[in-house]
């Protein structure tokens, strides 16, 4: 059983403003490991490592570890957790700023793994998926809600733009639940382990910039029809065109037909009635 380092004395306490809550539950941890199911040669980066519950276990499989952690204060903390081992490398910087892509190396993509922050999980998964061509998989602690987001189908109330961006870039599967209680301290949610895979869109996209624009404008007005929150960029003929309705509102769009639109306003961009060919 891994020891629980937020039981020590002396332990550091959680920072609201870092979205801090401790993971300490040995079973919890277990699960992550199995689902992460990590061999030695396996270039890990773990986010937010806190006091170490998962890095300690994470160092005995494989043989070099980076970690990146916004927090100083727990940087003597996690060394003493993690038995000042040669095999851990710690990034003291902030995940939302910092550059992953140097620490992949030829032939080698990132894991990362982590109890991510709540309080800055969208705005962190967006940044991460900015290094998708370098990294084999993601598996992390977040809020349910956020999860639930991530892996909504067309037409239900989850379903939005976080959905339709990552669908892009990215497989997303939730795992299992976790309750409060695996934390100190315990937030006020329910969290999910999810496992997010990046590989190339199902659908021709010819632009992601442009996607995530019209992803993003039709999402702006949620209540909205496709004619009213396209306004602007694309006409209700373009839409038609599509085949797709334009009084049809942006929660009922599959990701595939949000890259028909996109791919029809840079036609139309270009001078273009025809939508680049499939």
């Amino acid at each position: 059983m891994n020891r629980d380092p937020t039981s020590a004395g002396g332990a550091h306490v959680a920072r609201k403003r870092f979205g801090q809550h401790f993971l300490h539950d040995p079973y919890v941890i277990e699960r992550i490991l199995r689902a992460l199911h990590a061999a030695p040669d396996d270039l890990l980066v773990e986010i937010g490592p806190g006091l170490g519950a998962l890095t300690e276990p994470l160092l005995r499989q494989v043989k070099q570890l980076h970690v990146v952690e916004i927090d100083r204060d727990v940087i003597p903390h996690l060394r003493s957790v993690c038995g000042d081992d040669a095999k851990l490398e710690i990034h003291l910087a902030d995940a939302l700023e910092f550059n992953f892509g140097e620490l992949a190396s030829a032939g080698r993509a990132l894991r990362l793994v982590g109890n991510l922050p709540y309080n800055i999980s969208t705005p962190l998964l967006f940044h991460l998926l900015g290094f998708a061509p370098q990294v084999r998989d993601m598996h992390f602690m977040l809020q349910k809600e956020v999860v639930d987001r991530l892996t909504a189908a067309p037409g239900g109330k989850d379903y939005g733009r976080l959905t339709a961006t990552v669908a892009a870039r990215a497989s997303a599967d939730a795992l299992f639940d976790v309750g409060p209680g695996a934390f100190r301290p315990p937030p006020k949610v329910v969290s999910s382990v999810v496992r997010i895979t990046p590989r190339p869109a199902p659908f021709a996209i010819s632009d992601l910039v442009v996607y995530d624009r019209l992803v993003t404008a039709a999402f702006s007005q949620r209540r909205k029809t496709l004619t009213n929150s396209l306004r602007g960029l694309l006409s209700a003929a373009a839409i038609t065109e599509c085949g797709i309705d334009p009084g049809a509102r942006a929660e009922v769009l599959s990701p595939a037909d949000f890259a028909l639109l996109a791919n029809r306003w840079i036609a139309q961009q270009n001078g273009s009635n025809t939508a680049p060919a499939e």
